[in-house]
């Protein structure tokens, strides 16, 4: 997959809602398998698309754009042997030294690709159409849906869904919600209001684990408001939320996911560079232990004195 295949898979995932990380070579030094401009998308689950270079330079960028990804900070890293560059290195750039026998070195710049936050605003009232207009302000994607049109198909797990139908198939509108498992389900009403929605789902045989993430009334208790200001503590309290990470489907809070699917790493024992566990880590079985390497001159030096390299074997 070359660059611009790789822009328009990132505008896939993007549009899927998908966190992932886009890296690009910013320079490089041959003799390297990679030039300036090679770019991949590394995702949350450890799918890998496109070229950033090869066996050294692959598993230290995924283990790197994971980290990005959870943490939602761009990083710039320089790939190589510490000796090339000396007292030369930029400040707040992350060296990471490899020991890949080419001799070659690469500069790549990681940034996270996070998705917007997503808003489902259920019901029609002038409070609903003020909350989402001012979530669109924050630059969220913000929908306005009637509570007769709303089903669980709207809203997905990173979604935040607010049911504001006053009373007009409240009952109705946060069964489709919950059905959603979203990241926040709120439910504009009253305590006692929210009481009765609830129990009467419960009757129906809702989990009340599910019931319990509901909450009423959704938004910073203000006390006796407008509108407008009802339409604003709610988005305070999404903001403040996800500010803390409290969301936990939530793509900027979900440590988990982020590393879910991530393709296991370790050590190699000759060199000492992160490797990717698999195939592709030309794998050597020895004593009952799979090890794994960077290249098949690393692998070669193992077999030729296994014992050597594993008096003090490294940490994985």
């Amino acid at each position: 997959m070359d660059g611009w295949r790789v822009l328009e898979q990132a505008s896939e995932l993007a549009r899927r809602g998908e966190p992932f990380a886009l890296a690009t070579v910013v320079w490089r030094q041959g003799p390297s398998s990679s030039q300036q401009g090679s770019r991949a998308i590394i995702t949350a689950t450890g799918e890998f698309y496109g070229w950033i270079g090869g066996a050294c330079a692959q598993p230290t960028v995924i283990r790197e754009a994971h980290e990005v990804i959870t943490d939602g900070t761009p990083r710039l890293l320089l790939l190589g042997s510490p000796g090339q560059f000396g007292q030369t290195v930029p400040d707040g750039m992350t060296v990471v030294p490899i020991s890949c026998q080419s001799e070659g070195a690469l500069e790549v710049y990681i940034e996270p690709v996070l998705p917007t936050p997503h808003l489902v605003v259920v019901g029609r009232s002038p409070m609903a159409q003020t909350l989402a207009n001012l979530a669109r302000t924050l630059g969220w994607r913000a929908e306005l849906i009637a509570g007769q049109d709303f089903t669980s198909a709207d809203a997905g797990e990173r979604s935040m869904v607010v049911v504001a139908t006053q009373g007009h198939g409240d009952e109705e509108a946060v069964e489709q919600a919950v059905a959603a498992r979203p990241a926040y389900l709120g439910l504009v009403g009253s305590r006692r209001r929210g009481a009765a929605v609830l129990g009467y789902l419960a009757e129906r045989g809702l989990p009340k684990d599910q019931l319990d993430r509901v909450r009423v009334p959704a938004g910073v208790d203000l006390g006796r408001t407008t509108h407008q200001e009802i339409a604003v503590a709610i988005l305070a309290e999404l903001v403040q939320l996800r500010a803390l990470g409290a969301l936990a489907a939530d793509a900027g809070g979900d440590e988990a996911a982020a590393g879910a699917g991530s393709p296991a790493t370790v050590i190699d024992p000759v060199c000492g560079m992160t490797v990717l566990a698999g195939p592709d880590g030309t794998p050597v079985e020895h004593d009952g232990l799979t090890y794994y390497f960077c290249s098949a001159g690393c692998r070669r030096e193992f077999e030729s004195n296994p014992a050597g390299f594993l008096k003090n074997p490294l940490p994985g």
